[in-house]
């Protein structure tokens, strides 16, 4: 990959960056991204909340949304080919400063999220052998994982280059183990028997499941529509985590031979990812009841190929995660960074945000990515259920930037400036929005809430960008808007005060 040394902190003009990456390697930074932590945690997520009948509906409508998401990331790859970064650039372009900046925060603080939730599924992984780990939100674990959120900071300054490279290899390292388990669970491990008793529920009760025992014939009556809805509603979010990433390939278009290969790696990258994803995840329900399932210590892959093969198959899955994990959380803080830099660039961002290390790197934009990394993890120290909590703020925080970008897209093809827009453009557009508004809904208010808390100090880099180019801060609909997030972020932490919302 070129090096940030391309840009300077004037806006480089199109030709200044040099395109290097081909198809492959927009591709594999795809997969890279979304095959991380998500996939090895999607048995146990899965079974607490529905059986095989409601996983197989999220799959679709997670498919069929996150498949309009990257159709519209293809689309404005090739219809705005200025426009080289991404969800930040589009917001940007569609619904001003203000709006742009918020979208790019908001993704680069769900890079970060993402990245915590990385730190705290080794933690778990590792307690298997360290007991003092726990599930990787202990104190010994927080402060090993702390230790590693600096060994890579200081790899990513060292090269741009080098680092993209390790990603590359990484991705191909990882899926080694997942396409074992998907091959030994459907070849050995599979029942159909157990396969049917997990038809409609749950192992955890799911909204809608009328009984406890899995795969009786009560909770089979009980699996209503408006139950399926409810069991669908609560687990979306977690397929929002395993997809994030879709995106990889337009935050680097600026590196790509082509523009046509950016729409390339992205579809390619999600049709790969999606299969992926559903196999293991409906796979699993052929090997144990759901109970067993939902009660899995995370990686909960390990423990269900552990449970068709015996304790190498746990070592096994649990050395895959751990590279897997480290390649995505590397590949996240190349992305978090990079959109970061680039808000600062196009001056919506303070101006040290800009400047670049010995190495290429943009210096400030990686260390403010690993210190909010770095206080999500002692954040961790308190919640419950860090995974769980970490993983569902990543989702909510990211909403924002895919909303805005499939809106940005919906109001090309209905602008009178653009082209005269194909009838596909306008209902992808559609499809994307509604899908995205979906997913705000189905996260409901308490992670609305807690995003909130994350997105209003943000502001502050706004204004101090605002007042460096000596602008007005905001036009009315923009101080409407801060005051909104700051008013919810005001709401959120008395909730958290007084235990109305709990981590």
């Amino acid at each position: 990959m070129s090096e940030y040394s391309a840009a300077t902190t004037t806006a480089a003009p199109e030709g200044a960056a040099r395109r290097q990456l081909p198809v492959i390697a927009l591709t594999a930074m795809v997969v890279g991204s979304m095959v991380g932590a998500g996939v090895f945690s999607l048995p146990s997520n899965f079974a607490k909340q529905t059986g095989v009948v409601g996983t197989c509906i999220v799959w679709a409508i997670a498919g069929t949304g996150m498949l309009m998401l990257a159709l519209v990331f293809q689309r404005l790859a090739v219809q705005k080919p200025e426009l080289n970064a991404g969800v930040y650039s589009y917001a940007k372009a569609g619904f001003g400063d203000y709006v742009g900046f918020f979208s790019a925060f908001g993704y680069w603080a769900s890079a970060c999220a993402g990245n915590a939730t990385y730190w705290i599924l080794i933690g778990s992984t590792l307690g298997e052998v360290i007991p003092a780990l726990g599930e990787g939100s202990t104190v010994l674990a927080i402060a090993g994982s702390s230790a590693c959120v600096w060994i890579v900071h200081a790899l990513v300054l060292h090269g741009i280059r080098e680092a993209s490279v390790i990603n590359v290899i990484v991705t191909i390292a990882k899926l080694v183990p997942i396409a074992l388990f998907i091959l030994i669970v459907a070849i050995v491990g599979f029942s159909g028997h157990v396969f049917a008793g997990n038809l409609w529920q749950g192992g955890a009760g799911s909204s809608g499941a009328g009984s406890s025992t899995v795969g009786s014939a009560a909770g089979s009556a009980a699996a209503s529509a408006a139950g399926l809805i409810d069991q669908v509603k609560s687990t979306m979010l977690i397929t929002v985590f395993v997809f994030l990433g879709v995106e990889g390939a337009s935050v680097y278009s600026r590196y790509a031979r082509r523009r046509s290969d950016v729409g390339k790696a992205t579809v390619l990258g999600f049709l790969s990812v999606l299969a992926v994803f559903a196999l293991v995840s409906i796979l699993s329900f052929g090997v144990a009841p759901a109970a067993d399932l939902a009660g899995m210590r995370q990686p909960s892959v390990a423990g269900v190929l552990d449970a068709v093969v015996g304790p190498w198959g746990r070592a096994l899955v649990s050395v895959g995660l751990i590279v897997s994990v480290l390649g995505a959380y590397l590949a996240w803080t190349l992305m978090g960074a990079e959109v970061l830099y680039n808000a600062a660039i196009s001056r919506d961002a303070p101006r040290f945000l800009t400047r670049i290390g010995r190495r290429g790197a943009p210096r400030y934009a990686v260390l403010l990515t690993s210190c909010l990394v770095q206080l999500l993890l002692v954040v961790a120290l308190f919640s419950d259920d860090a995974f769980t909590f970490m993983l569902d703020l990543c989702s909510s925080l990211c909403l924002v930037p895919y909303l805005l970008s499939a809106a940005y897209a919906l109001k090309l093809a209905l602008s009178r400036r653009e082209a005269t827009p194909r009838a596909s453009a306008l209902i992808i557009g559609c499809l994307a929005t509604a899908y995205t508004l979906f997913l705000l809904v189905a996260a409901g208010p308490t992670f609305l809430l807690l995003a909130l808390i994350v997105y209003a100090p943000g502001t502050v880099l706004y204004v101090i960008a605002r007042r460096e180019r000596r602008l007005r801060l905001f036009r009315p609909a923009e101080a409407a808007l801060c005051g909104l997030v700051i008013a919810g972020a005001i709401v959120g932490v008395i909730a958290v005060a007084t235990g109305a919302i709990s981590i």
